[in-house]
């Protein structure tokens, strides 16, 4: 007879309760503005969890902007900002640079919008790689170094960056060394008929985010975070989760596959993704998820695959792309 699990032995502790009210009430908030978008969403919150950045791969117009702005209308003292990238955006215009006072004849340092709880990086693709590295301190460490003062970024810190795939003039891809910084790629996609049509409604009067009240506090957000280190995984899920990852490494269809930094995000992902579910254990369906979302873009795939991408789509090479994985490494009994 196997051992009972241990969620199964006591109680969700009180703490744990009230991380998992506060995440419902943070998605039903801002689903309220992003329609039909709440797994998105709670995608989104997984990575805020586990202290991961978010990279928006999607067309134009699918509410990527208005998804980070809820997020920041939703969580009381939070601060946010938006840095458009170009071309000619230099790092110190996001991370900030010390300036000259006559006055007292020093230096004084002033941030940039890298300060701020929740940034938003449009299009990080437009900027050249030499900006597009001056987030990889932030993100890594939540750290800024300028002039050689390290500086810590407040807590939460989220970063959620869009990239552009239709235009790829003057862009500057992103190197598979720096995307395997961000804890998850995700697409929004188009709303269906229904959710477009409660869109046109709801900016009848305005855009609904200028009536979106916080609800959560900057304070439960670190809770939440704290609060993920109390679900339980099974050793089992755990062997499954590293023999997925693993399958990557024998797969035709990749290139390079994904590293062991890959293995910790999908073992935290799925602890923080049965949190907002309610839930102090993971499931294998908290795996079977988030394995695309967390995995895919930390592989380079080869030329097969993205053979198979222009004649299926990049949806139909994904799913591919997990069953290969799951033939090779068998969802557990």
């Amino acid at each position: 007879m196997s051992a009972p699990q241990p969620h199964l032995l006591h109680e969700p502790l009180p703490s744990f309760e009230l991380a998992t009210d506060a995440a419902q009430r943070l998605l039903d908030n801002m689903a309220t503005v992003v329609r039909g978008k709440r797994h998105e969403i709670g995608l989104v919150l997984t990575a805020l969890a586990c202290r991961g950045h978010v990279l928006f791969e999607d067309a134009p117009g699918t509410a990527k902007t208005v998804l980070a702005r809820a997020l920041v209308r939703s969580v009381a003292g939070a601060t946010g900002a938006r840095v458009q990238c170009t071309p000619d955006l230099q790092p110190t215009d996001v991370t900030g640079l010390a300036v000259f006072d006559p006055k007292s004849r020093e230096f004084d340092f002033q941030p940039g919008p890298i300060f701020a709880n929740f940034v938003l990086v449009d299009e990080v693709n437009r900027a050249m790689p030499k900006t597009q590295s001056a987030l990889l301190e932030a993100m890594a460490e939540s750290q800024v170094t300028v002039d050689g003062v390290t500086r810590e970024l407040p807590q939460p810190f989220l970063l959620l960056a869009t990239d552009n795939p239709i235009e790829h003039e003057g862009t500057f891809p992103l190197p598979e060394a720096q995307l395997d910084r961000f804890f998850m790629r995700i697409s929004l996609g188009y709303p269906d008929e229904d959710d477009e049509l409660s869109i046109v409604r709801d900016q009848r009067h305005g855009h609904p985010l200028t009536r979106l009240e916080p609800v959560v506090g900057v304070d439960e957000l670190c809770a939440l975070q704290l609060a993920v280190e109390d679900v339980y995984v099974d050793e089992l899920l755990q062997r499954w989760i590293v023999a997925l990852v693993r399958a990557t490494r024998a797969l035709e269809l990749v290139a390079v596959p994904a590293s062991v930094r890959g293995t910790l995000a999908l073992e935290r992902a799925v602890r923080a993704y049965a949190l907002l579910h309610g839930r102090d254990y993971v499931e294998p369906a908290d795996v079977e998820h988030l394995f695309t979302p967390v995995i895919a873009h930390r592989v380079s795939f080869s030329p097969s695959f993205y053979a198979v991408v222009r004649s299926a789509g990049v949806a139909e090479a994904l799913e591919r792309f997990w069953q290969c994985c799951l033939t090779l490494a068998p969802r557990p009994r």
